[in-house]
């Protein structure tokens, strides 16, 4: 499955508790060859060494280490790498496994055996999986797509497609060439460019979202001049001619240095806001604090280093970095990853979570946060 199929109804539902192991195995992968040809054989590896972790986990008998290395290997055979995007998840616990492949990178390879399934990967997919929207316009024809992640959808509603009433022999051919000379300076181009302000402000207003433009460079600056402040919105731009017309993949390809903005955009007004939460003392910093902040349903907004883990053990009072050997005993209980533990409670209160690059929390403890509430006190 693709993270198209993630919704808050599946994720919640893979946050579960399952019956002890529930495994997750974490592969980056490539789309193209030969990168490509070697991603079966690490799948396979990873497979095999998550069997032998079970076979040396004394709380595991043989029949669940049987059953579970089954569903691992039953999602192996159903597993088509021809289609790997650039990381895949695979989910197995007793009487069930399932996998993702997800338009993201990981950092590393890696199997985690606990009683819930790793699910940070699937939630910052999620997050770069945000709808948005890209309109393609040119003098003579605007189109409206809907993105989310990699997919684009032509969106047929709010009056789109929006074709100009005067379309005459030398438009159309600058149309197919991107040889505009003429620019938005008749009255017809002009009343093109307020019937395309009109429709986007309709669905800017009906369903908002991020917004991409894509046309001519002087078509940009003509569109943001007319009308309302609908295209003065705009995320990020693509100054690119010949997109009106175009074929969905194309489009894609066009505006993926825009959507890669638009991600770094969320970073930064994230960022942003904890900065604001400090000086109304909103702010909580640290996996200690974040974690218990996450636990008792009091984050609005929770951010994280995007390589940060961490293993501790739990003393009922202070978590405490743990070896990477270490289990649960009477010394306390041992959370494999913490910060995923965090992630997830966090998304289990409607927290809104986002992930940073490696360095943008160094300050913080890599880990910080926005609280709804603060303890009086």
């Amino acid at each position: 499955m693709r993270t198209d199929d993630l919704t808050s109804e599946v994720l919640a539902e893979l946050r579960q508790p399952r019956p002890y192991p529930a495994v997750t195995v974490v592969l980056p992968t490539h789309r193209t060859k030969p990168d490509s040809l070697q991603d079966p054989v690490r799948l396979r590896n990873l497979i095999a060494d998550a069997g032998r972790r079970l076979d040396d986990d004394p709380h595991v008998s043989s029949q669940v280490r049987s059953e579970v290395v089954g569903q691992l290997e039953a999602a192996e055979e159903e597993i088509d790498l021809v289609y790997a995007l650039d990381a895949l998840v695979l989910l197995a616990a007793q009487g069930e496994h399932q996998f993702w492949h997800l338009p993201r990178r990981v950092d590393a390879e890696r199997i985690v055996v606990d009683r819930t399934f790793l699910t940070r990967n699937l939630v910052a997919a999620k997050a770069q999986n945000r709808p948005y929207w890209v309109l393609t316009f040119s003098e003579d024809l605007a189109r409206l797509w809907s993105g989310s992640g990699e997919q684009l959808i032509e969106e047929r509603r709010y009056g789109f497609p929006v074709e100009s009433a005067t379309v005459d022999s030398e438009r159309e051919r600058a149309s197919r060439t991107g040889d505009f000379t003429s620019g938005y300076r008749d009255e017809a181009a002009l009343q093109h460019l307020r019937d395309v302000d009109a429709s986007l402000s309709r669905a800017l207003h009906e369903a908002p979202r991020p917004l991409l433009l894509a046309g001519l460079q002087h078509g940009l600056t003509a569109l943001a001049d007319v009308g309302t402040r609908a295209a003065r919105g705009a995320v990020a731009t693509v100054p690119k001619g010949g997109l009106a017309p175009a074929r969905a993949s194309v489009v894609r390809e066009a505006v993926a240095p825009a959507r890669a903005e638009l991600l770094r955009a969320r970073g930064e007004k994230a960022l942003g806001r904890l900065g604001d939460a400090i000086g109304r003392k909103e702010f909580v910093a640290g996996i200690d604090e974040v974690w218990r902040a996450a636990r008792e349903g009091r984050l609005a907004l929770l951010v994280v280093e995007e390589p940060y883990r961490q293993k501790v053990r739990f003393d009922g009072d202070h978590l405490a970095p743990a070896a990477d050997d270490a289990v649960s005993d009477s010394g306390g209980e041992v959370y494999d990853d913490i910060v995923d533990e965090t992630v997830e409670a966090a998304l289990g209160t409607e927290a809104e979570v986002v992930f940073v690059p490696d360095g943008a929390l160094a300050r913080h403890g890599r880990i910080a946060g926005v609280v709804r509430y603060t303890w009086a006190g």
